[in-house]
């Protein structure tokens, strides 16, 4: 049997949020004893994996502290492309909202990416670091999957996800035989007292169960995600636009979980035991 997809599997690394509480570029902001940032454990973990580019979704306005920062030090181990994620790059036909500043979300993201990837990828967040054996799994069951409409998703242990600096959000998974059955948002999940517990509709504070998977927006996809997603994203720029013109935002685990409602689509899920660790 033939593969369907024969590529080497690509990184990409939404980088383009400037993160309005944080004053910076949290991206490439350090954290580690020789000033690395988590994208530099990122980029590391994944060239150990075997991934040997990555395409790096950034504003174009700062493409040179990007390079300063990141590019001109990991040139001469990965190669390296910019895309420029921009407010003003929507479908044909729509207008972008009187006074909206805020980005599309990360849906709006990924597809910034259409007219460079050809190539199967991983998409994960810049300012999370993922865990070494998270990257092997992901390079290994995209360099196998033979399936071009079916993707992978990495999923956490939630309570190796929480952070000790107050309540979080989350996309808590529901898995079956191995594929994803379900993704919900949960908001304000926390551990006190050692027990994991979300905040109710009434303010109070109600036991999550143990073994919970969270999903950490780290996914595999093929490049048939593209036009799946756009179909999406003009649906949402007609009606959550429309509605919330200022704030609204297509995120992407929700659009998964649409398109696994509407189109049929497969995502299986891998599972990590490593602790999450973000800015």
């Amino acid at each position: 049997m033939s593969h369907v997809i024969n590529k080497e599997p690509a990184l990409v690394i939404l980088a383009a949020g400037m993160g309005s509480r944080y004053g910076g570029l949290k991206q490439i902001d350090t954290v580690g004893n020789n000033g690395e940032s988590i994208i530099d454990f990122t980029i590391y973990d994944a060239i150990e994996a075997g991934f040997k580019k990555v395409y790096l979704i950034i504003q174009e306005k700062h493409e040179a502290a990007f390079d300063e920062e990141l590019g001109n030090k990991i040139r001469d181990h990965i190669e390296v492309e910019y895309v420029y994620q921009a407010l003003e790059d929507i479908p044909e036909g729509y207008s972008i909202p009187e006074g909206r500043e805020k980005p599309w979300g990360t849906t709006h993201a990924l597809l910034a990416i259409r007219n460079q990837v050809t190539e199967p990828f991983i998409i994960l967040n810049a300012d999370d670091y993922y865990g070494k054996d998270a990257f092997v799994q992901m390079y290994e069951y995209l360099s196998n999957n033979e399936k071009s409409h079916e993707f992978a998703l990495m999923g956490y242990q939630l309570e190796n996800t929480l952070s000790d600096s107050g309540a979080v959000t989350r996309a808590i998974c529901k898995v079956e035989d191995g594929y994803l059955k379900e993704i919900n948002e949960v908001h304000k999940m926390a551990k006190n007292d050692g027990q994991l517990q979300y905040e109710n509709e009434q303010g109070e504070w109600d036991d999550l169960q143990s073994g919970l998977l969270a999903s950490m927006n780290f996914w595999a996809f093929t490049p048939e995600i593209i036009p799946l997603l756009q179909e999406l994203f003009t649906e949402f720029m007609d009606t959550t636009v429309k509605e919330n013109p200022l704030k609204g935002e297509a995120l992407l685990p929700n659009d998964i979980g649409t398109l696994m409602d509407t189109k049929g689509v497969k995502v299986k899920v891998l599972n990590s035991t490593a602790s999450w660790f973000g800015v």
